[in-house]
């Protein structure tokens, strides 16, 4: 059999392509993981989603975008795709031995945010630990933050949350920043910003009663070697993304960092037939609101390329 649409990848970007794809009665396929749902699915709160004026649980939030998927007929399969041919029609899909076929193909596997790989990171992740200053910094309106990294993604986070923090300390590993020029002067002119230079954070901390929140961090100079205690009510990593692309690299264009990359004002990839939506596809804005904008961008595309293939 060969699929009209098969999408590979869920969250915000999969889901609303598989909703709008299937309400054009493509009938499509998504792969949706092991894991579904993407970064949401790690989030608790979500606030800045229009349409849910009292905010709604990140998990959550996916479980409804699942289910209007299905309603329309959406057939979810909860595999990893492991391999993929896109150099002839019709493209083929494996997930292991099994394959699969389809006409068109939406790439949605989004991108993960890096952490260092403290435990205590998963220990308060959602609970003051962040990696996403635009998604949860009005949760920290008048308190004191920290922000781990040195490049223009920790700048530009710092900078942000300086509109909600009362204070905002910078961490970095080293004595020099390897962000640009424009992004440190912002950050080094900025009075609600104290950087502390040839730090390490060795531990997030917290309390667990009568809810979990974290409470501080546990630094070491890697110079004197000296231990200290910061104290801080949230944490934001921010040593960047890594997009979920290992599956296509030789297959599908691609930036340095491996986000794919589409044509301006559409999410044609560079194959003909096949399109990308999502964090997988953006560097910038990461936001589950644009995840779902080029979903639905991706299966009008696939719609009306195959309408002028003649398959619909």
């Amino acid at each position: 059999m060969i699929h009209d649409v098969i999408i590979i990848g869920s969250g915000p970007a999969g889901y609303t392509a598989a909703l709008y794809a299937a309400r054009a009665d493509l009938k499509p396929v998504i792969f949706a993981g092991l894991q579904p749902g993407g970064q949401l699915m790690i989030t608790t709160d979500v606030e800045n989603y229009p349409g849910f004026p009292d905010g709604i649980m990140g998990p959550d939030m996916m479980d409804m975008f699942r289910k209007q998927a299905e309603r329309f007929g959406t057939e979810i399969k909860y595999e990893n795709v492991t391999k993929v041919d896109f150099s002839s029609q019709p493209f083929r899909i494996w997930v292991d031995d099994k394959e699969y076929q389809a006409r068109s193909v939406i790439v949605s596997t989004g991108a993960t945010a890096k952490w260092l790989g403290l435990e205590s990171e998963v220990t308060f992740g959602g609970h003051g630990v962040s990696a996403c200053a635009t998604c949860d910094g009005f949760f920290f309106r008048g308190k004191v933050v920290a922000v781990v990294g040195g490049g223009d993604t920790a700048m530009e986070e710092a900078h942000y949350l300086t509109k909600h923090a009362s204070k905002v300390y910078l961490i970095h590993r080293r004595d020099e920043f390897r962000a640009s020029k424009i992004m440190q002067d912002r950050v080094l002119e900025n009075p609600k910003i104290e950087v502390i230079y040839n730090n390490v954070l060795e531990e997030i901390v917290g309390d667990f009663e009568p809810f979990k929140k974290t409470t501080g961090v546990k630094l070491e100079n890697i110079v004197t070697g000296e231990k200290t205690l910061l104290p801080l009510d949230g944490v934001f990593i921010a040593i960047g993304h890594k997009p979920n692309s290992e599956l296509f690299k030789g297959i599908l264009d691609m930036d340095d960092v491996g986000y794919l990359t589409v044509k301006a004002g559409s999410s044609e990839t560079n194959i003909p037939g096949v399109f990308a939506a999502g964090d997988v596809a953006d560097s910038v804005y990461r936001q589950a609101v644009t995840a779902a904008g080029t979903g639905c961008m991706a299966a009008i595309d696939a719609e009306r390329w195959l309408t002028n293939q003649g398959h619909s």
